[in-house]
């Protein structure tokens, strides 16, 4: 079984570079064959790159996310596209809104979101998406802005109503470790819905740890809980949703 994790926080896990490394060939031998690497802040990014460079299994989106919309850095656009030439960088991200924590003001996130998206667009790469507590204000900006390419709604918290809308969008929806959360009912009926072909897992390590795994901080190793959960809920071969799943990153995210 081969698994695609779409969105692991490594440098967040452990900020040296063996255990970083040590990390994801543990990965790699739980059967996640593939993972794409995200930062916050482009500092990180190039960072974690460099510690990662040998790791071929593993991929990066290069961007800014709405924690940093007070000090996005100095000429980021320019980071962003440096950024974006290097070998396995995949996708600009992750980008978004959170007006859960209220970083900055909304019009300046907004304002970092759309310039992503348009950089998106020039630089021909998919999207990574955040949304916490914005998602009529993120399905309304992707409605005019989104990028050829696509892009996927990581770490999804909205129901399938929302769902059902932004499929109308080249857009994938991300499950992540809360989906295997008893309570999580809205994304147990989003997920048993949802398209196979437009679905992808995530770790969104070292956060939203499945529910066999409650009380540790989460590694992408542990996404193989997420795929059995999901497969259960949708009544389908694991094996089989395994290599839907594996498919469509490795379509979303242009990787041979």
């Amino acid at each position: 079984m081969k698994l695609f994790d779409s969105h692991a926080h490594i440098g967040l896990i452990n900020e040296d570079p063996i255990e970083q490394l040590m990390i994801v060939q543990e990965a790699r031998q739980a059967g996640v064959q593939g993972i794409l690497s995200i930062c916050n802040n482009l500092r990180d990014f190039f960072q974690v790159y460099d510690n990662l460079k040998t790791a071929t299994h593993v991929y990066h989106s290069v961007g800014v996310s709405p924690s940093e919309v007070v000090n996005p850095g100095k000429d980021w656009e320019m980071q962003v596209e440096e950024g974006s030439k290097l070998d396995r960088v995949v996708a600009v991200g992750e980008t978004g809104l959170d007006y859960y924590r209220k970083f900055g003001n909304k019009d300046a996130q907004v304002e970092l979101f759309i310039r992503q998206l348009e950089l998106a667009a020039k630089l021909d790469l998919p999207v990574v998406i955040h949304n916490r507590e914005a998602g009529q204000d993120v399905l309304e900006i992707l409605t005019d802005r989104i990028p050829a390419r696509g892009g996927v709604l990581h770490c999804y918290s909205e129901d399938w109503n929302y769902a059902e809308q932004a499929l109308e969008l080249p857009l994938y929806i991300s499950f992540a470790g809360n989906v295997t959360y008893r309570n999580a009912r809205n994304l147990h009926e989003t997920a048993k819905n949802m398209p196979l072909d437009r679905i992808l897992i995530e770790s969104e390590s070292p956060f939203m740890v499945p529910a066999a795994h409650r009380g540790k901080r989460n590694r992408p190793s542990y996404l193989v809980e997420t795929l059995k959960f999901i497969a259960e809920l949708r009544e389908q071969p694991e094996e089989e949703v395994a290599e839907a799943l594996y498919e469509n990153s490795r379509r979303l995210f242009n990787i041979g």
